[in-house]
């Protein structure tokens, strides 16, 4: 293959990147939404989900406005953290953490209902404190959940397009990735580069969920 390898390893940098932040974030959060008794959970909800149902340039058009240099979010996390989140690779993982949210939080919201809850309120009754039980007693029970958001979270992350266009643009080696390659080889007529990155990336896509689902299977045979 002739094709530019960086966008290829840059997109699955994006990916791991974000989901290994998404899931260090989404456990408590799910946690809360599930347990929680707050009255107005459901709005904390419906705007986590959003990005399911927006536009992927309107998610992206108001990261542009909230978080551009020119703006004051933009010029105090600049000012303070030395961090420009436009056209930035940070942004990118920015903007993905925000558009793969309801990827990580609503499958790990499903595993938390499915806990019988007599397990945890053993689990209270034995002096266990809510981090200890969280984390010997509910995490271990929903191993499939935390798999199946991992893997869509990843996935989701390698095929995102109008996001990574917006925030991120078209820099090589710093915001290029996959996606963003692909398309500018097919508005350059060259189909042969974009079907040889496409080809990558199905390949390493199938390999993921095929490994997924038997790792998913064999943890299902086993308990």
């Amino acid at each position: 293959m002739s094709i530019d390898y960086q966008p290829l390893i840059l997109t699955f940098k994006l990916a791991f990147i974000t989901t290994l932040i998404l899931l260090l974030i989404s456990i408590p959060i799910s946690y809360w939404l599930n347990y929680s008794k707050f009255r107005f959970k459901i709005v904390i909800e419906s705007i986590i989900s959003m990005p399911l149902v927006l536009p992927p340039s309107v998610i992206g058009f108001y990261f542009l406005v909230a978080f551009a240099p020119q703006s004051t979010l933009g010029q105090l996390i600049e000012k303070f953290f030395n961090l420009r989140m436009v056209f930035t690779f940070e942004g990118l993982v920015l903007g993905s953490i925000i558009f793969s949210l309801p990827f990580m939080v609503n499958p790990l919201k499903s595993g938390f209902e499915a806990v019988n809850y007599s397990l945890i309120e053993a689990s209270y009754t034995l002096g266990k404190s809510k981090f200890e039980t969280l984390m010997k007693v509910i995490l271990p029970n929903i191993k499939p959940s935390i798999i199946a958001a991992s893997v869509m979270t990843f996935a989701h992350t390698v095929g995102e397009f109008g996001v990574v266009l917006m925030i991120g643009g078209n820099i090589p080696g710093k915001t290029k990735v996959a996606s963003i390659a692909i398309f500018e080889e097919v508005e350059s007529l060259n189909y042969a580069s974009a079907n040889e990155y496409s080809l990558v990336l199905i390949a390493i896509t199938f390999a993921i969920l095929i490994t997924f689902y038997i790792i998913n299977n064999k943890y299902f045979k086993i308990y």
